[in-house]
């Protein structure tokens, strides 16, 4: 158990901030520094966000920099089942914090459209998902030219994207040969009232090229050294976001 905890501690790239200002500073300087390939012109980028209030402030602060925003592709890692405009909506938070200013000029791919189920919604994600070059061992890898960058959140239960432990179906999205899939939440507490979902599964994250956790405070800390331990993916999925071969799991941490 202890090998396998240290295991883990390996597979992540800390990095720490002593306050707000310079946690919301570093972090999206991490994030800036993964979509330099857009401003050189070379290939595209595409950058998924996760929800969540934590990382509003370093979505603001992203979007005023100029980094050849009409080559970024802007996309979700995970979305709840109201329309995109309503309260809750992950779609609605990126228009409200990144997409102003400089970064208005991306291209923002939404994971749900009006009125759209979330099952045709994961099929939609599913087949507009871009090729990448990367190779993940046990899957198949891309074959075009992207670079997949993917901004992770995590919950005080485990959870990263909308992978909750206990959902209904979360066995068959942790397998999954697709890069999204639909989750069912009910009775998980933590997903509150948005019980059905549209996740990006481990076959997705897999694909990315750089990975990034942002976190604060001594609370999700402790979750996070939790994970560490020995245990199933179902108990804590975040696992996912450090177990998987590939790019390391950088995460940026303040008090």
């Amino acid at each position: 158990m202890a090998a396998e905890g240290a295991s883990r501690a390996t597979r992540i790239v800390w990095h720490e901030s002593t306050d707000e200002r310079a946690w919301i500073a570093n972090s999206m300087a991490a994030i800036a520094q993964s979509l330099r390939p857009a401003s050189s012109g070379s290939g595209s980028v595409h950058l998924l966000l996760s929800g969540g209030t934590t990382p509003a402030p370093v979505y603001r602060a992203l979007g005023a920099q100029d980094l050849g925003w009409s080559r970024i592709v802007v996309g979700l890692v995970d979305e709840r089942d109201v329309e995109p405009d309503a309260d809750g909506s992950n779609a609605r938070l990126i228009r409200e914090s990144l997409l102003l200013g400089a970064a208005a000029a991306a291209k923002f791919e939404p994971l749900r459209a009006s009125h759209q189920s979330i099952e045709a919604a994961v099929r939609q994600a599913n087949a507009r998902w871009p090729a990448v070059d990367t190779v993940a061992a046990g899957f198949p890898a891309g074959t075009g030219e992207a670079i997949l960058v993917a901004v992770l959140g995590m919950g005080d239960d485990g959870h990263t994207a909308s992978l909750f432990p206990g959902a209904v179906n979360l066995a068959e999205a942790l397998v999954s040969r697709k890069p999204y899939a639909a989750i069912d939440a009910t009775g998980c507490k933590v997903a509150g009232a948005y019980a059905q979902r549209i996740s990006l599964t481990p076959f997705g994250l897999a694909q990315a090229h750089v990975r990034l956790l942002l976190i604060r405070g001594a609370g999700k800390r402790a979750v996070l050294e939790r994970a560490f331990g020995a245990g199933e993916l179902a108990e804590m999925p975040i696992r996912a976001a450090i177990d998987l071969p590939g790019a390391p799991l950088h995460v940026h941490w303040c008090p």
